[in-house]
C-alpha cells in the first residue's frame, strides 16, 4: 500500500512546517503543543505522534493497566499509554505474556481509556489474537477500538505480520508494530535473548522494521536490540521508533510501569531503571495500617460518625 511520508501528512493542530526541528521542538513545547507536558484538552493522534518525528521530538510511553494507574500518568503529561500484554506478568499473576485473552485485554483497555482525557491509548493485540491472519486480527483490534475505545493497537513481528498490519491500516486502524524481541514468543526463543546480533540478524530487524512501515504501521517498538542497530533502524525509517531495551538512539522510549517504579519485586531487565520504590511505599502503609489496627488506634474519633 502507498504510505505518506511525514512531510505529506497533513499538520498536527499546533505543529509547524518541516524544517527547523530543533526550533520547533522548542517553540511546540513552549506552546503547549509539544507530546510530552501539552497542554491540548484532545487527544494525542497518530498524526502528533508523525508531526514529533518531523521535528525530531523525543517522547515517552507507559503501560497502564488500570483507570486509577492512567490518570497518574496523564496528569503526568504522558503523551502514549500501552495497555500491554505484559499484563500478564506484572498485573494478572502469569509466568508469561502468552496466557492473555482478548477478554482481559479488552477490559483493562477499557478502564484505561476512562481514566485518561489526553492520552492516545495503544492496546495490545495478545498472543492467539492475529497469528491466524489477516481477517482474524482485523476482527480483534476492531473489538478493541469498538468495546474498549483505543485509538490504536500494537502486534508483535515484522515480515511475517506485514499482511495483518496492512489490512488494520487500510480498515482505518492505526497500527504500532512490535520487533526485535518479541515476548509472545518465549516459548521459541527459549527466553528473552537480545536480537539483532550479527550481521544476518541485523539485516533481518532491518527488513523487518522496514516491512511494518511499509504496511502502514504509524511506529514500531523495537525491543532488546543493540543500541547501535537500533539508532540505525531509526535513521532508516520515516516513522518513529520507540525502545525498550534499545538504547538511546530511538524516538520515543516505554517501560513497564511497574517495573519503573519499583513495584515488581525480584529481577528485572538489565534495561530498566526504577524511578521510584513503590513496593517499598506500599508495604510500609499496609504495615502502619495493620499496626494500628491490632494497636486500637485506628479508627480515631475522627475517622468514625456520630
Amino acid at each position: 500500500m502507498t504510505q505518506l511520508s511525514p512531510a505529506q501528512i497533513p499538520a498536527a493542530e499546533g505543529t509547524t512546517a518541516p524544517g527547523g526541528a530543533a526550533s520547533a521542538a522548542k517553540s511546540d513545547s513552549s506552546s503547549g503543543k509539544a507530546l510530552y507536558g501539552g497542554k491540548s484538552a484532545r487527544r494525542v493522534t497518530v498524526r502528533d505522534i508523525a508531526a514529533a518525528k518531523e521535528r525530531g521530538e523525543k517522547w515517552p510511553m507507559l503501560t497502564a493497566y488500570d483507570a486509577m494507574t492512567a490518570s497518574v500518568f496523564d496528569e503526568a503529561g504522558i503523551p502514549v499509554l500501552l495497555v500491554g500484554d505484559s499484563m500478564g506478568n506484572c498485573h494478572l499473576g502469569y509466568e508469561s505474556t502468552v496466557p492473555v485473552t482478548m477478554d482481559e485485554i479488552t477490559i483493562l483497555s477499557a478502564a484505561v481509556v476512562r481514566g485518561t482525557k489526553r492520552a492516545l491509548i495503544v492496546g495490545d493485540l495478545p498472543f492467539g489474537a492475529y497469528q491466524e491472519g489477516p481477517v482474524q486480527a482485523l476482527r480483534n483490534a476492531t473489538r478493541l477500538v469498538k468495546e474498549a475505545g483505543v485509538g490504536a493497537v500494537k502486534l508483535e513481528g515484522g515480515e511475517r505480520s506485514a499482511h495483518q498490519v496492512e489490512l488494520l491500516v487500510s480498515a482505518g486502524i492505526p497500527v504500532m508494530a512490535h520487533v526485535g524481541l518479541t515476548p509472545q514468543s518465549v516459548n521459541a526463543y527459549g527466553g528473552y535473548p537480545v536480537q539483532g546480533r550479527g550481521e544476518e540478524a541485523a539485516q533481518q530487524l532491518l527488513r523487518d522494521a522496514k516491512a511494518v512501515q511499509d504496511a502502514g504501521a504509524f511506529a514500531v517498538v523495537l525491543e532488546a536490540v543493540p543500541a547501535e542497530l537500533a539508532a540505525e533502524v531509526t535513521r532508516s525509517l520515516h516513522i518513529p521508533t520507540v525502545g525498550i531495551g534499545a538504547g538511546v538512539g530511538c524516538d520515543a522510549q516505554v517501560l513497564v510501569w511497574t517495573d519503573m517504579a519499583g513495584l515488581t519485586s525480584g529481577h528485572v531487565p538489565r534495561f530498566v531503571k526504577r524511578y521510584a520504590n513503590v513496593r517499598e511505599v506500599l508495604g510500609t502503609a499496609a504495615k502502619d495500617f495493620a499496626e494500628e489496627v491490632v494497636g486500637g488506634t485506628f479508627p480515631a474519633k475522627e475517622h468514625s460518625f456520630r
